[in-house]
């Protein structure tokens, strides 16, 4: 059975950074294109960044430049490193297949506040 623990987040002030981690078991995550998601309260989960099986990225409009995807494989894990972060970043973030193929985990809560 597949399981996705996302890690890492926490609260931060405006401007601040955090990585996050998503860990993968059941499964190895070198075999699909990978995504973070994030949903805020009261809307719907909107994908965030994604990274493709050779490393190719996208990331969302309102991130880029200030977020970064990346996978280690041999361990078979998800980061997001998220820089200059806004209230607006706030969300529970989740990771999954770039077509949501697994069980969404737990989330990680994201809080960007003064």
């Amino acid at each position: 059975q597949v399981q996705l623990v996302e890690s890492g987040g926490g609260l931060v002030q405006p401007g601040g950074s955090l990585r996050l981690s998503c860990a993968a078991s059941g499964t190895l995550i070198s075999a699909y294109g990978m995504a973070w998601y994030r949903q805020a309260p009261g809307k719907q989960r909107e994908p965030v960044a994604s990274i493709n099986t050779i490393g190719g990225t996208y990331f969302a409009g309102s991130v880029k430049g200030r977020f970064t995807i990346s996978r280690d494989n041999a361990k078979n894990t998800l980061y997001l490193q998220m820089n200059s972060l806004k209230p607006e970043d706030t969300a529970v973030y989740y990771c999954n297949t770039i077509s949501a193929s697994f069980y969404w985990g737990q989330g990680t809560q994201v809080t960007v506040s003064s």
